[in-house]
């Protein structure tokens, strides 16, 4: 951090104080040096944003989804207490129409990494992901529509939370979750940083703790068709995955990277597409990250960021934590 406050030269020894004059004798408290104040939350908030952007290509006839990604991601969670004033307002995601259900898992007892961040409250794992109530809806019966956000479920546990994908350099674990005509255009994503918008991995020499991650989100899902008339039961996915990272710093949330993000998925119906088409596709995703090493996540990679001192990027940095935060933010990665 750059100080531009002056620097006092020291008096010489042979250098008198001004002495007495008609003003009268230069008081004390002149002659002392000033106190320098503790950084307070103002001086600790680190925000860091870079963009990424991706296009996701679906290699089936039958079936062709196109996704662009937008990855963006936010440096910096340094609180110790709330504003003095009222946290400013800031935009929030429109909710999609359909069913859905929001994480409802209790939080466990605040320990450690998570302690004085929203993070706290959320639950472990994949307790925060809670599916909706299965229901027929158009075309697809309560069997079917059950069936597909048990597949959207265990993408999500496996792409955002399950330590052996996570710490491996191999996406099969999550790509097989796919319908194999949709594998070959995912595992280009591995390749370059456009998985980060679904999936987490952690770059060389990042360590995280024996924490759950805390999970906070909902889950939507609704029937439509694409543009070639194929009926598809589309899921709509918004969570925020908060992670404990190993690190030296001793403020609240020093260690706590959040990664936010919102992914369509979908299903089509197994009448209208052959069977390598059949099964769980990804339409589009946007995410950021927060507290993040920006260098790593720029490959898509996730670690924490070293701390910094500066002045407040975001008047309120709690908000990076809000699943209905906009994912439209700033980019000053």
């Amino acid at each position: 951090m750059t100080d531009h406050r002056p620097t006092l030269e020291p008096r010489r020894p042979d250098q008198p104080y001004p002495p007495a004059d008609g003003l009268g004798t230069v008081p004390d408290w002149l002659r002392q040096p000033p106190t320098v104040a503790e950084p307070d939350r103002a001086d600790r908030l680190r925000i860091r944003l870079g963009a990424h952007s991706g296009k996701l290509l679906g290699g089936a006839a039958a079936l062709l989804l196109v996704a662009f990604f937008g990855l963006i991601a936010t440096g910096g969670y340094r609180a110790v207490q709330r504003w003095a004033d009222p946290p400013a307002a800031y935009p929030t995601i429109s909710q999609p129409v359909g069913e859905q259900a929001v994480s409802a898992a209790s939080p466990p007892p605040a320990a450690g990494a998570f302690d004085g961040t929203p993070a706290a409250d959320f639950p472990e794992g994949a307790a925060g992901i809670t599916l909706p109530a299965a229901k027929r809806t158009g075309p697809f019966t309560e069997k079917q529509v059950a069936a597909a956000l048990a597949k959207v479920r265990k993408a999500l546990v496996t792409g955002r939370l399950d330590r052996s994908f996570i710490t491996s350099k191999n996406p099969d674990r999550l790509l097989r979750q796919f319908a194999p005509d949709a594998r070959a255009d995912l595992r280009k994503d591995f390749s370059s940083d456009t998985f980060a918008t679904y999936a987490t991995r952690l770059a060389p020499g990042a360590r995280i703790t024996a924490d759950e991650p805390r999970v906070k989100g909902r889950i939507s899902y609704r029937a439509t068709k694409d543009t070639h008339g194929i009926r598809l039961l589309e899921v709509t996915t918004n969570f925020v995955w908060a992670y404990a990272f190993r690190t030296t710093g001793g403020l609240p949330g020093d260690g706590v990277v959040v990664v936010h993000d919102t992914v369509v998925w979908s299903v089509p119906h197994p009448g209208d597409v052959r069977s390598g088409s059949n099964g769980l596709w990804i339409e589009k995703a946007d995410s950021y990250g927060s507290n993040i090493d920006c260098a790593a996540y720029d490959k898509g990679l996730l670690d924490v960021g070293a701390p910094s001192f500066g002045g407040p990027a975001d008047p309120d940095p709690d908000a990076v934590f809000d699943p209905d935060r906009t994912l439209d933010i700033p980019d000053t990665c």
